[in-house]
């Protein structure tokens, strides 16, 4: 499949209308245009305007980030309070909004003889706290002495929107279990922020890869009849007079767009699995980045795919955040490079032996500290940060799996490995519904059970397979972040269903 050999770059952007792929917003919008979409097309001026309007900015608000551009004089920025210092003859606020954080000035009002002077404004900063959220107004002045972006503004106003209660709950030395009781005000801070934006611009580049390369994007029922592995890690909900279960994959209906001829889907959705783990890398509810692809030769092109998106994502972090990191997070994010190294699982778990680590498990699988181990064997080795571990024992893995023609106690898959946690599973998928229903009964199920599944085959389909892989632990390693529940905008967990 050597259309995922290398990346294909980025075609430019088309400034159009309605229903378009490529798209670009302009930062003024002036035209009249259907439903308030601007477009100098033939296709948005087809239709009159239901509530003709005249289009302008989507706000008119001036973010912090832009005032280091803009000329001095009258402004007016909008955020929340971050500090105040309230000396004697001057007072200091630090206001931030989403961009940046700006320094607010005000000199105290006093009279002939030295005494204070009635000043209204002076009393209103006094009484700010931390998280109130106001409109400033005032004098843009550009210092380079101001460390805070080298811009300060001299308050002529403030305008209240929302006062916040003095005693802030949290602090920078809070525990993570007190800082996710209060996620809003944890999620103030600009590092917590920034991983936001990261996951933001890495979705952004692997969403504009796929469209750029006719993957279709589908969104899968997350209320399912039966499982898709096992109901071992299954929620179980009532539904009407029946059972049904949250969806732990989207697997069966990722397989069931390459019955239905989409060739290549994608779909970043949410997966539910009743694991009690209290690890640093579990959840209860998590994020899912899952890609499937038709007619494949074996699990090597789904790895080929898997090499081109992180190289994709990382280069767009990277680009777009590459400095904000370093400073926030104190690392030099790394590009990887393909090909990324291959090591067959049994050769790993040598490898790992050697190092003087024997895997504890009896099952065939590797287990954490084993992935760790192997991760800083291909780390001195290779230098990399990322190894496929292929080959796993058909014992377990599911009963999907496309089995090794020469080795039925092996299949066609692999597990990605980043930085020594594993973020992802992938396989070519067994598309004979004959050799499919043998392995169903080899894992103890009944075909009956699965029925509607095995149709999908019944009707032709072409070989097949692909993967799924954990965003919130993508997020967590690239970052260096301690636990998933700091990579998770809210967290759950065996214990947590709130906030």
């Amino acid at each position: 499949m050597s259309e995922f050999a290398e990346v294909i770059p980025r075609q430019p952007a088309i400034q159009n209308s309605v229903g378009i792929v490529h798209f670009a917003v302009a930062d003024e919008m002036d035209e009249v245009c259907w439903h308030g979409i601007q477009s100098t097309s033939a296709a948005c001026r087809t239709f009159s305007p239901v509530i003709p309007c005249k289009l302008g900015p989507v706000t008119t608000r001036t973010l912090i980030k832009n005032l280091a551009a803009a000329r001095d004089g009258a402004t007016s920025v909008s955020g929340w309070v971050d500090t105040v210092r309230d000396q004697k003859k001057v007072q200091f606020v630090v206001l931030r909004d989403e961009s940046g954080a700006v320094q607010l000035v005000h000199p105290r009002s006093f009279h002939d003889d030295g005494s204070p002077a009635e000043d209204a404004l002076a009393e209103t900063i006094s009484g700010l706290a931390q998280g109130t959220f106001l409109t400033a107004t005032g004098e843009l002045k550009h210092d380079e002495r101001v460390k805070l972006g080298g811009v300060e503004i001299k308050l002529d106003g403030l305008e209240i929107a929302a006062e916040a209660i003095p005693e802030t709950p949290i602090a920078e030395d809070s525990s993570v279990d007190k800082r996710m009781d209060w996620r809003f005000l944890d999620l103030r801070v600009p590092r917590n922020q920034l991983i936001f934006r990261i996951q933001t611009t890495l979705e952004h580049a692997w969403r504009t890869y796929w469209v750029e390369n006719d993957f279709i994007e589908v969104h899968t029922p997350k209320l399912m009849a039966s499982a898709s592995e096992s109901k071992a890690e299954l929620f179980e909900v009532e539904y009407f007079d029946t059972k049904a279960y949250l969806a732990q994959s989207p697997q069966f209906f990722k397989q069931m767009a390459q019955a239905a001829g989409f060739g290549k889907i994608f779909e970043i959705a949410p997966s539910f699995r009743a694991d009690p783990s209290f690890t640093s890398r579990h959840a209860t509810e998590f994020t899912m980045v899952d890609n499937e692809i038709s007619w494949i030769d074996s699990h090597e092109d789904v790895m080929k795919l898997h090499e081109v998106l992180m190289i994709t994502g990382f280069q767009a972090v990277k680009d777009k955040h590459g400095d904000e990191i370093e400073k926030l997070f104190g690392i030099e994010l790394t590009v990887p490079s393909a090909p990324f190294p291959r090591i067959p699982l049994a050769e790993a778990k040598q490898i790992v032996s050697d190092r003087g680590y024997t895997v504890p498990r009896t099952d065939a699988d590797m287990d954490p500290e084993g992935e760790r181990q192997i991760a800083a064997y291909v780390k001195e080795t290779y230098g990399h940060d990322f190894v496929f571990l292929t080959d796993y024992a058909s014992s377990i893995r599911p009963f999907y799996h496309m089995r090794h023609a020469d080795d039925a106690g092996l299949t066609n898959s692999y597990d990605l490995i980043y930085n020594g946690v594993e973020i992802s599973t992938g396989a070519q998928r067994e598309h004979r519904v004959d050799v499919l229903e043998t392995q169903i009964r080899d894992k103890g199920m009944d075909p009956a059970e699965l029925d509607f599944y095995l149709d999908f085959f019944r009707y032709g389909i072409p070989s097949h397979g692909g993967f799924g892989m954990g965003l919130g632990r993508v997020l967590m390693l690239m970052l260096g972040l301690p636990n998933l529940r700091e990579a998770t905008y809210l967290f759950r967990g065996p214990t947590r269903l709130t906030p």
